[in-house]
């Protein structure tokens, strides 16, 4: 019943159900998205591994029809939902924005005693640096960088019955975003991938070597073709990357057990 509840608020959907799964993939999203942005990645990773999308506040069927405007008390709501879930290992996956709502998720969780095997992490710079680029300030600026980065369908942003309701979600995610700085000292305890592309706009190897003093583990970058969103471009080599790596992190873990 305490699962099914927390569907209901649909904090956590799941785009391709695995009852059966060894692990499961938390997946955070970018400012402006859904939890159905990370439906072709879902389908892309095997069998035995299950992601689960979170569905932020704000978007159609979200928990709640106010959006948010601080990364810490999204992360608590988050870590809230998922204590159901927390059943046999998982993973935190983020992108963009949703890089730092995954690791204060992580913080989170490994503070309850329910910590994740890896944290992966891509487009943005770590937590203690901010964001290091201009914030769009009014609405043809945001809507001039989502037809750029491509995040939104341009189809959409052209008709005003959904113009709107993008802006109202993305303004929030925008402040909360720009608005988010973790101490230098700020850590997590397990390993971090950083899936890096060679074309970010935002994010250059330095900025993904700098996620290494977030972390008392190691640090891995693991680098793409592509530009901000390659996520989707590489479906299929970053899905083979993050089994990967939790297969190595499922080895080192039974090793671990042995000794």
């Amino acid at each position: 019943m305490e699962k099914q509840a927390v569907q209901d608020t649909n904090w956590i959907q799941v785009p391709r159900p695995a009852p059966g799964a060894a692990t499961r993939l938390v997946c955070c999203p970018h400012a402006g998205a859904s939890a159905s942005a990370f439906g072709p990645l879902a389908r892309a990773l095997p069998g035995h591994i299950e992601a689960l999308s979170v569905q932020y506040p704000g978007r159609q069927g979200g928990p709640g029809h106010q959006g948010f405007t601080d990364i810490g008390e999204l992360a608590d709501r988050i870590a809230a939902g998922l204590r159901p879930w927390c059943d046999r290992p998982f993973a935190v996956l983020g992108h963009s924005m949703g890089s730092v709502v995954a690791f204060e998720l992580t913080r989170r969780l490994e503070a309850a005693g329910t910590p994740p095997v890896r944290l992966f992490v891509s487009g943005r710079r770590s937590p203690s640096d901010g964001l290091g680029v201009h914030v769009p300030q009014d609405d043809e600026e945001i809507v001039e960088e989502l037809r750029t980065l491509g995040a939104i369908p341009v189809k959409l942003l052209d008709k005003p019955k959904y113009r709107e309701s993008i802006l109202t979600v993305v303004r929030n995610d925008y402040r909360a975003n720009s608005g988010y700085l973790a101490p230098p000292d700020a850590t997590v305890n397990c390993p971090v991938t950083f899936l890096l592309s060679d074309a970010d706009p935002y994010v250059d190897a330095a900025a993904a070597d700098a996620w290494g003093s977030h972390t008392t583990g190691e640090l891995k970058v693991t680098s793409f073709p592509g530009g901000h969103f390659f996520l989707n471009e590489q479906l299929a080599e970053v899905a083979e990357a993050v089994t990967a790596d939790l297969r190595a992190g499922s080895a080192g873990r039974h090793a671990g057990g042995i000794r």
